[in-house]
């Protein structure tokens, strides 16, 4: 039975882009049959604390001596780690806010990131390597390889580095662009070309969510 997990981080419950493609990634996996199953976190309507000691970022067997853990957060970590390691794929919608991540993103990132438990450290540990993640990125401009803004974009590259390096995922991103065309008048002109960026992304969620699933099978 393939398993995805799916997470949504938009703040916007009305017309996320994000959300709106994570939903199409997760509705294209469902309709493959009642074996494919979706477990669903919203992390925006039901938002994780920040981790509330900075011993949540090591193993166990690794954190200093004496100083304690708060229970309940060492219990949401596990449920949290064990809900990703379980699943058979992820998707994730990551909007783009302040040229970065939402918080709320983060958050579940510093809960499920732990040397020694889903990165090496002490040991070859990775029970992530290999699972298939896409990421839904909606951007309000440009910045793929060669426009102006390229260079502050703090949203893909740390992303492609936790996912995709230090947990050893099999990361694809999608990414929709220029989704503040409609919103502000300066971006009138690119208002056409937001909607085939649109488009672009759905074709490629669906297909995606399609193609993985298969490989699952």
């Amino acid at each position: 039975m393939p398993q995805l997990l799916h997470l949504d981080s938009s703040a916007d419950l009305h017309s996320s882009t994000s959300r709106e493609l994570t939903a199409d990634f997760a509705a294209e996996w469902s309709s493959l049959g009642a074996s494919y199953s979706v477990i669903r976190r919203d992390l925006h309507t039901d938002p994780l604390p920040h981790i509330p000691t900075d011993e949540l970022h090591w193993a166990p067997r690794l954190r200093t001596t004496g100083r304690p853990v708060p229970t309940a957060a060492d219990r949401l970590q596990s449920e949290l780690i064990e809900e990703v390691v379980r699943a058979d794929a992820v998707v994730v919608g990551a909007p783009m806010y302040n040229w970065s991540i939402p918080s709320t993103l983060k958050a579940w990132i510093d809960y499920i990131h732990v040397p020694g438990i889903t990165t090496s450290f002490d040991s070859e540990t990775m029970p992530l390597a290999g699972k298939p993640m896409v990421v839904v990125t909606s951007r309000g401009n440009q910045y793929g390889p060669g426009t102006p803004d390229e260079l502050i974009d703090h949203q893909i590259p740390p992303l492609r580095q936790v996912f995709g390096t230090a947990l050893g995922m099999d990361v694809t991103f999608v990414r929709a662009e220029l989704t503040l065309a409609e919103r502000v008048p300066a971006m009138a002109a690119w208002i056409e070309t937001s909607h085939s960026n649109a488009e672009t992304a759905r074709s490629e969620v669906v297909a995606l969510a399609r193609h993985i699933a298969m490989q699952l099978s």
